[in-house]
């Protein structure tokens, strides 16, 4: 499939004097260093984005946050002394404030996303001052978070939305794609289409088992020529190359934010999204689910939260059997008939996925985020210039990462 680039750790710029001209500058000044703080840090999407931080910035205070005081306590420890535990519940106003005063920067990966209806965390990043980051998967709550970017521009608060690696880091890449394609002025762009495996349930636990559950009770958008269209969830099939380690893999519509996205925001006319997953009863399985379960119970999150701890010890068991492989296609169409591609895979989701958003952290980080909501998309999020030192951070540990093939 090609040259495969190697991704070597990359020497990290210092952080600049006026990294809080964001707005907040209103708070106590730090002491030891910046303080970034991960809500869900007790789960394993924000322990990984934790640990890889930690890696990467060790100057940095990291904070876990989270319900669990044990829990938090013993992961906090093994960050070392520059790292402490912080209770907190995001459902709870005053305490989430508090917390945040305490913070220079937040983490949002307290998921699933999927039918939460408030944007608590970024309300109260913005009442605060406090720079923003969540993982978010699930298109209308994408959306509704974007509603706030006058509010945070405003108060001076960067902000990146859905800032994990799928979506995330494939956003950043389709954005290259298209730049690259404009650049050269030999044709436009006409179709993006991403495409996602993950082996098992990537090793990544029960928060991202429900998000999946809670994605097929959701009608697929996607755009054709410009038009926006529903289908059903887990359908229209297709068998993708998805390159050295992985092959041909088979995957299935689901409704996910960058579709809508990378549509408005590249222009691009014709956007889908499709995912699949090994061994193959488990796409069997998110299609019977998809067909055949009542659509209010895969809405009801209660009810999904209930059929994920039935079925977790299953999964986790298929877990040890197949891996937690990742791997990412994304496929732009010109009009001069050319393809160009980003390819991305990597051994471990529970890893990769914490060097993701690692890597949009140190974006607001080192000032290259302006005041605002963004999606990974937005040179406002992330300037053009940032982007391929966001890629060389996120895919550190990567088996196979190509762009623009």
């Amino acid at each position: 499939m090609g040259m495969v680039r190697a991704c070597m750790p990359v020497p990290l710029p210092a952080l600049p004097a006026a990294a809080h001209s964001t707005g907040a500058a209103e708070k106590k000044p730090s002491r030891g260093g910046l303080r970034v703080l991960v809500l869900g840090g007790t789960g394993r999407v924000g322990w990984s984005t934790a640990t890889a931080l930690s890696k990467l910035r060790p100057d940095l205070r990291i904070l876990i946050g989270g319900r669990n005081r044990e829990k938090g306590k013993s992961l906090a420890s093994k960050l070392g002394k520059r790292s402490e535990f912080v209770q907190v519940d995001i459902h709870d106003p005053s305490m989430l404030e508090a917390a945040l005063y305490g913070a220079d920067l937040v983490v949002h990966a307290a998921g699933p996303f999927q039918r939460e209806d408030k944007c608590t965390v970024l309300e109260a990043a913005i009442s605060t001052k406090t720079p923003y980051i969540d993982v978010c998967d699930d298109a209308d709550y994408s959306w509704r978070a974007k509603g706030f970017h006058e509010q945070a521009k405003a108060s001076g608060v960067p902000a990146i939305i859905t800032a994990g690696i799928c979506p995330g880091v494939s956003n950043v890449m389709a954005a290259e794609l298209v730049h690259a394609a404009r650049r050269e002025k030999a044709s436009e762009p006409e179709r993006l289409r991403f495409f996602y495996y993950i082996a098992g349930s990537g090793g990544v636990g029960p928060t991202t088992l429900a998000s999946s559950f809670l994605l097929l009770g959701e009608d697929v958008i996607v755009y054709n020529k410009g038009k926006e269209r529903k289908l059903k969830p887990y359908s229209g099939s297709l068998n993708i190359d998805f390159g050295k380690g992985v092959g041909k893999k088979d995957v299935y519509l689901l409704n996910l934010p960058e579709v809508k996205s990378t549509f408005k925001i590249l222009s691009v006319p014709t956007v889908s999204a499709r995912f699949g997953s090994d061994p193959f009863f488990w796409n069997w399985g998110m299609h019977t689910f998809a067909t055949f379960l009542p659509t209010e119970s895969l809405r009801d999150k209660n009810k999904v939260l209930k059929l994920v701890e039935l079925v977790d010890p299953i999964v986790r068991t298929i877990d040890v059997i197949a891996g937690e492989c990742v791997a990412m296609r994304v496929v732009l169409e010109h009009s001069n008939g050319q393809n160009s591609v980003g390819l991305f895979t990597h051994e471990k989701l529970s890893v990769s996925v914490g060097y993701a958003v690692a890597a949009f952290i140190l974006t607001i980080i080192e000032g290259n985020t302006q005041p605002g909501v963004w999606f990974p998309e937005e040179p406002e999020g992330i300037a053009s210039e940032a982007r391929n030192l966001l890629l060389k951070r996120a895919t550190q540990g990567a088996t196979n990462f190509v762009m623009n093939k």
